[in-house]
């Protein structure tokens, strides 16, 4: 009885011990996450003037915003950046760590090149790919259109082109870091492998398709869906090089939501109204991977 009560506290005083140890770590996390989430949460209900709560609304704040026709335009849009970011921005990384891995000489003067853009503020990467697709003369896609004898093209007042060249954008930035990760995936895969496909006479293609890509499966399918929650967060790309134009066309849900909070409106209510509707499409989006990835580990 006396062994099993000392064993009981030890118990005890080891799992005190854990989350004195966590405590800290749970207070930040409820700071600075979960207690702005509710604030949130709590302000998209109120009708308000700026920061101030002035009257208990209900859903009246989601109804006015999603009966609006910007906001449709808006998810729209978001859903295209995300079609866009899936063909473009997700599967670029992948080639680019196949070729890295492929290379025999270079390889890590190659990986310092994949990685320089990411050295770049997020802000200056946007200047830069804007002086690239300004419409002027001066632009430097037009100077060299201009030695082709082609008239200088305005591709961002082309609304079926805007998304496009946004995705590229952020793809540019942020494709070298991906990239890294899918090649320390690729370090972890047993070199015999590889050996033994090319003594068996497998070509690149062939060791891609049966050795590299079921070995960073699992990697790709969880950056897939942080893909997903980036894209569905994008914002200062579409501010800064077409403010939502030409005509909203690439206006997405996050860009609504500044709008509605610092563009002019001053609505905050709303604008934490979108930025809720943002958070319960992208929970959807993670239950679903979460649920696929299981069965996935379940047939395994």
């Amino acid at each position: 009885m006396i062994k099993s009560k000392k064993r009981s506290a030890a118990y005890w005083l080891r799992q005190g011990s854990s989350w004195l140890i966590m405590l800290p770590g749970i207070g930040l996390f409820a700071f600075f996450l979960w207690w702005p989430l509710l604030q949130g949460i709590r302000m998209s209900m109120f009708k308000t003037r700026n920061i101030e709560l002035v009257e208990f609304i209900g859903f009246e704040n989601y109804v006015r915003v999603i009966s609006r026709e910007d906001f449709s335009q808006a998810l729209s849009n978001t859903l295209s950046y995300t079609f866009w970011s899936l063909l473009i921005g997700f599967v670029i990384p992948i080639l680019m760590a196949l070729f890295i891995g492929e290379t025999v000489r270079g390889r890590g003067f190659f990986r310092t090149a994949a990685y320089i853009p990411n050295i770049l503020p997020g802000l200056a990467a946007v200047l830069l790919w804007k002086a690239f697709f300004s419409a002027e003369r001066t632009g430097v896609i037009n100077i060299l259109l201009g030695y082709l004898g082609i008239e200088p093209i305005a591709f961002l007042s082309e609304a079926n082109l805007v998304i496009p060249l946004i995705v590229i954008t952020a793809t540019w930035k942020g494709a070298g870091a991906t990239a890294l990760i899918y090649m320390a995936g690729l370090a972890g895969i047993n070199p015999e492998l590889y050996e033994a496909a090319t003594i068996d006479g497998a070509g690149v293609l062939k060791r891609i398709r049966y050795i590299t890509v079921p070995a960073i499966f699992n990697l790709g399918s969880t950056l897939l869906i942080l893909q997903i929650i980036s894209i569905f967060q994008i914002m200062y790309e579409p501010l800064v090089l077409t403010s939502g134009g030409p005509d909203d066309a690439s206006l997405s849900l996050m860009l609504l939501m500044w709008r509605y909070a610092f563009g002019g409106q001053i609505d905050y209510g709303r604008a934490s109204a979108v930025a809720v509707i943002i958070a319960v499409i992208l929970l959807f989006f993670t239950a679903v991977y979460s649920v696929v990835n299981k069965r996935k580990t379940d047939w395994d």
